[in-house]
């Protein structure tokens, strides 16, 4: 085999494969590295195949490795954008593309090339987007952009999880969401427009939860989108070099670097830099729910999401909405505590600090979807010099104290509290529902309180003040970071709703 700029040949010899280790300039021809020793010549195919076609493929499974021609130099270039977002897998085992220093595969005359060949011919055999030629035909000038409405939104639904349910379906490029007509929705655009079709004749119509969040889907007149920021609202996963944008607070560099830098692949309730808005004076925020499986679990959604997706389905029963908090430091905490630092996932109606036993609790939420948020964000975070366990109770629901019962104000009703972030479906505080985190997000803040005022207020409750800025556009709010984020939580439940005199 020969093999064109450089004129070096691809044989097995280690040596010969050192050039594609380091960076090299777009090539049509990729290298692919750490393959599974019994993964099949499809499966490498189909790695490329959203991007374009495969025109050439050489299989080195003795050193684990491969190389794939593309039709184009541009479809190479997508590809390793998009892998250099999304680290690819095969047969879950992570695997690693980079351009070739070769120009060109030349595989006629090598030998065991048979089975590679067999493959890309029967990939050719159908349409060059992937399509059978009776799908093509219904398809003709289809475009790859879906225009998705989210309609009885209940609960948060972020970029990050409609990547993860539609890329079941294919790759997705690209990601705009949007409010319209008091409505949540978003433009997503895939590799191929049998991505597209394929995902709205399965997903038209399901909840994302359970009993909310429908899915509506059509076909957008649009056949490309322009992205031009990565942050929480919009994503070009092709683009890492995409600025956050004015959506996002604007960091200098040092704010950046005490903040952390924004990033394409950060967790996707992060905005740009891993803010969790928490705190408000008096007003509001949140700590996302891990990956719990709900409508949509059949989609088989992989466990690198949990953590990161918000599928709060309860697999308990609908009655069970009450935790049992233990561990707790009974010197410090108080029901108002819990309430303040629980209601960060829903609304708290009832808080039980146990009589005889004052280092648990019971704490009662709206419904057992918000106790598992809780629970799930809650448990082993420290807290007051503890880490606290949070489970699910065994308990219905939190009795209150019979009258003339001694309870010492361990027990409290925060039933018709003004305080819920919830109460109303689709309120804007469930977008805004977010791990702990080091740095608040503050809003309400007085325009005369300075910079230095509310350093001073976290100093003087025991808080290490890191870095400090107000919101460019809207001095109202700002964004603190604390020491840790145990500080941060202590903070949260001690500020909350804090009157700053005016």
């Amino acid at each position: 085999m020969s093999s064109s700029t450089p004129s070096k040949g691809n044989g097995n010899d280690s040596k010969k494969f050192r050039g594609d280790r380091s960076p090299c300039s777009p090539s049509r021809v990729l290298h692919v590295r750490k393959i599974p020793v019994d993964v099949s010549e499809p499966e490498v195919i189909s790695l490329g195949l959203p991007f374009g076609k495969v025109t050439n493929l050489l299989m080195l499974k003795g050193k684990s490795q491969a190389f794939i021609e593309m039709a184009s130099e541009e479809a190479a270039v997508t590809m390793v954008n998009y892998y250099t977002a999304v680290t690819p897998h095969l047969r879950n085992q992570p695997v690693y593309i980079q351009y070739s220093n070769h120009r060109e595969l030349k595989t006629d005359n090598l030998p065991n090339q048979a089975r590679a060949h067999a493959a890309l011919q029967a990939v050719n055999s159908v349409h060059p987007s992937g399509l059978a030629l009776s799908e093509a035909a219904v398809l003709s000038g289809q475009s790859p952009v879906l225009r998705i409405i989210v309609e009885n939104l209940f609960y948060p639904v972020t970029l990050e999880v409609l990547h993860q349910i539609f890329s079941k379906f294919g790759t997705v490029l690209k990601i705009i969401t949007f409010t319209k007509n008091n409505q949540f929705q978003a433009l997503l655009q895939y590799a191929d427009p049998m991505n597209a079709h394929h995902a709205k004749l399965a997903l038209d119509g399901q909840n994302i939860y359970n009993a909310c969040c429908t899915l509506r889907i059509e076909f957008s007149k649009l056949t490309s989108l322009n992205v031009k920021y990565n942050n929480d609202k919009s994503r070009d996963f092709t683009r890492l070099d995409l600025p956050s944008g004015d959506g996002q607070p604007a960091l200098d560099h040092s704010m950046a670097a005490a903040f952390g830098a924004p990033g394409i692949i950060s967790s996707p309730y992060a905005g740009a830099a891993g803010f969790a808005p928490t705190i408000g004076f008096p007003q509001a925020a949140g700590l996302p729910c891990p990956g719990v499986p709900g409508a949509l679990g059949h989609l088989a959604i992989p466990t690198s999401a949990v953590g990161r997706m918000a599928m709060p389905c309860v697999s308990h029963g609908p009655g069970n909405s009450v935790l049992l908090v233990s561990n707790l430091n009974s010197d410090a905490i108080t029901p108002h505590g819990l309430f303040i630092l629980f209601g960060v996932y829903g609304d708290v109606h009832r808080v039980k600090i146990l009589f005889n036993k004052k280092e648990n609790a019971l704490v009662q939420m709206a419904d057992a979807n918000q106790a598992q948020l809780a629970m799930n964000h809650l448990n082993g975070q420290r807290l007051y010099g503890k880490v606290m366990r949070v489970a699910l109770s065994r308990h219905q629901t939190v009795q209150l104290p019979r009258e003339g019962q001694e309870d010492q104000g361990l027990t409290k009703d925060y039933t018709i509290s003004p305080l819920h972030r919830f109460k109303k479906p689709g309120s804007k505080n469930f977008q805004n529902i977010f791990p702990p985190s080091a740095t608040l997000h503050l809003s309400n803040i007085p325009p005369s309180v300075t910079e230095d005022n509310l350093k001073s207020l976290f100093s003087s409750i025991g808080c290490t003040v890191k870095a400090f800025k107000f919101f460019q556009k809207d001095r109202k709010m700002a964004l603190i970071q604390l020491g840790c984020v145990e500080e941060a939580i202590q903070a949260l439940i001690e500020l909350h709703n804090h009157d700053l005199g005016e």
